[in-house]
C-alpha cells in the first residue's frame, strides 16, 4: 500500500498504524503500490515451518497459500475437556498431554475400557477424560463423550490420529460396545487431528450409542452407565503381489 505522497508500507502494518502514513501521517486510503507487488512476485521465499522440517520454497503468494495446508505446521492440542490453546509439532503435544493435562497413556494396540456414570439421565453434555495410545511408531487419541443428536441423548467414542490426513490414512480400527446378548460395532479409519474434535464428533464420524441402548448394555436397573468400549488399531499394508491391502497387526 502507498500514502498519496508515495510512501510504502504493507497491509499488515497498515492497521497496526491505523490507516495513517507513519512518514508524513496523511491517511492511507486503499491505493496499492503495483512496484513493490511486482517484486514480491519475483521473489522466492523458503516456508515459515523451514525450522519444522519444511524444505519447501515458493513465490510470495504461493508461499502463503501453502503455509496454510503445511504439512509441517504445528498441531493444535487434541485434547477436548477445555480450550487448550498449546500447538506444537507431535511429540510437544504427546508431553503437553502426558504432563499437563495428565492423561491417561498406553502402549499397544488393543484397548478395553470402562466408562462409567452414576446418574446418566442428568447428563445431556459430557467428556471423559482423554485417553493415548502409542502403536506403530505412532500416538493415537481415544475420545468418549455425551451430547444431544437431534433430540436424542447419545454416547460417542472415536478416534483421531496424531499427525496428517495423508498419514492417517494408512490406519484403520474398530470399536465394539455391548452387554446382555447385544453388541454395536463401528470400524473406519481414524481422522487427524487437523480436525478438530468438534469437527469430528459433528460428522458422527465414530460408534454412535444411543442412551437407551447404553443402559441396555449397562444392565442392571438401568440408571447406571457402565459401558465397556473394546477396540483395536491396525496398520494397512500394500501386498507387494496382488497390490491389496492386508491388515498388520501388532502382537
Amino acid at each position: 500500500m502507498q500514502c498519496h505522497n508515495g510512501h510504502t508500507l504493507c497491509s499488515t502494518c497498515k492497521t497496526r498504524v491505523h490507516n495513517r502514513c507513519p512518514t508524513c501521517r496523511q491517511e492511507l486510503g486503499d491505493i496499492r503500490c503495483l512496484a513493490l507487488e511486482k517484486i514480491a512476485e519475483s521473489l522466492e521465499l523458503p516456508c515459515r515451518y523451514i525450522s519444522l522440517g519444511c524444505p519447501e520454497i515458493f513465490p510470495y503468494y504461493s508461499k502463503l497459500k501453502h503455509e496454510a495446508i503445511c504439512n509441517f505446521r504445528p498441531h493444535n492440542c487434541p485434547y477436548a475437556g477445555s480450550d487448550c490453546s498449546v500447538v506444537g509439532d507431535i511429540s510437544y503435544l504427546v508431553t503437553h498431554l502426558r504432563d499437563d493435562h495428565r492423561v491417561d497413556m498406553h502402549s499397544g494396540c488393543t484397548f478395553n475400557h470402562r466408562y462409567v456414570k452414576s446418574n446418566p439421565l442428568e447428563v445431556e453434555n459430557a467428556t471423559w477424560m482423554l485417553t493415548v495410545f502409542h502403536c506403530f511408531g505412532q500416538y493415537f487419541c481415544l475420545h468418549f463423550e455425551a451430547f444431544q443428536l437431534g433430540m436424542a441423548p447419545v454416547y460417542m467414542a472415536f478416534l483421531r490420529f496424531m499427525g496428517d490426513e495423508r498419514e492417517a490414512r494408512n490406519y484403520s480400527y474398530s470399536l465394539e460396545v455391548g452387554g446382555n446378548g447385544r453388541k454395536l460395532t463401528f470400524e473406519g479409519s481414524p481422522r487427524s487431528i487437523r480436525d478438530s474434535h468438534k469437527k469430528v464428533r459433528d460428522s458422527h464420524d465414530g460408534l454412535i450409542i444411543y442412551r437407551n441402548m447404553a443402559l441396555f448394555f449397562s444392565g442392571g436397573d438401568r440408571k447406571e452407565l457402565k459401558l465397556r468400549v473394546t477396540g483395536r488399531i491396525w496398520k494397512e499394508q500394500q501386498n507387494p503381489e496382488g497390490g491389496v491391502c492386508i491388515p498388520n497387526l501388532c502382537s
